[in-house]
């Protein structure tokens, strides 16, 4: 698939079917991550790919904060949350969470690396998609809360940059229409 198709054709799937997904497309994917530009190199990206059960561990980690973190619902719109927290995580075959880890130069500055992890989360969904695959790009507060921070053991200066779904389409996507560039754009001569 040529780049340029794959970028204007690429949609967020947030349905899949519960197929497994071979390992060979899923290392594909977590490559194409890895050539992301990042300043100094620091490849500050960090991978972790979550099938099977490991899933359900992630679904009690979200469960958890969904259980603080709505205290002020009622008994049974708090047990819903809840149970909809736990079950995120079965609604792809494969999750690929992703974190940033800064780099311990001097110079390093912590928007860069968040930019090289956010193109390398690009990257692997325009090859999801080169691939045949649906994914999804997840974020929202629990994303970047600390008992999701500590599931995946990133050091204090860590990050998660968020979640990506990913397994084979169940939807039919349409193409979006685009506000052009040049609603954006200011050309200085």
């Amino acid at each position: 698939m040529d780049v340029i198709e794959a970028i204007k054709t690429r949609r967020s799937i947030g349905k899949v079917k519960d197929d497994p997904v071979p390992s060979d497309c899923i290392e594909k994917i977590l490559e194409a991550g890895t050539y992301a530009p990042n300043h100094y190199r620091t490849e500050p990206w960090r991978f972790f790919v979550i099938t099977g059960d490991s899933r359900k561990k992630l679904g009690a980690i979200l469960e958890e904060i969904a259980r603080i973190e709505h205290t002020d619902l009622e008994p049974d719109e708090w047990a819903k949350k809840a149970e909809k927290a736990r079950n995120n995580p079965l609604r792809a075959p494969v999750i690929i969470a992703v974190g940033v880890e800064p780099g311990d130069k001097k110079n390093v500055i912590m928007k860069e690396e968040y930019a090289a992890v956010c193109s390398a989360i690009q990257n692997m969904l325009l090859t999801a998609h080169s691939l045949g695959l649906g994914a999804i790009w997840r974020t929202g507060a629990v994303t970047y809360h600390e008992k999701v921070k500590d599931f995946f053991g990133l050091t204090p200066k860590g990050e998660m940059a968020g979640f990506i779904y990913i397994g084979y389409s169940d939807l039919t996507t349409k193409l979006v229409k685009k506000t052009g560039f040049e609603d954006f754009t200011v050309w200085m001569n």
